[in-house]
């Protein structure tokens, strides 16, 4: 198994040096292998999706706008 190291702020470490129940590295293995577990399943949508990069941003601009519309009532 390969080691990482990692920088956490201060008051971030502080907190978890309070909870020494936990196993910190294996939370933090947990966290990567959902984050690429969600990349990889994204990944596989888009590979099917006939969806331009263009009609994408303009499905997003519209759905903002449609928000920003429910927030201004």
């Amino acid at each position: 198994m390969t080691n990482m190291t990692l920088s956490i702020p201060e008051g971030l470490h502080e907190k978890m040096e309070q909870h020494p129940e936990f196993r910190w590295s294996e939370i933090a293995r947990q966290a990567f292998e959902k984050k690429i577990d969600e990349a990889e399943l994204m990944e596989k949508i888009l590979k099917k999706s006939r969806l331009t990069e263009t009609d994408a941003e303009e499905i997003g601009h519209r759905i903002k706008g449609e928000i920003r519309k429910r927030f201004d009532k």
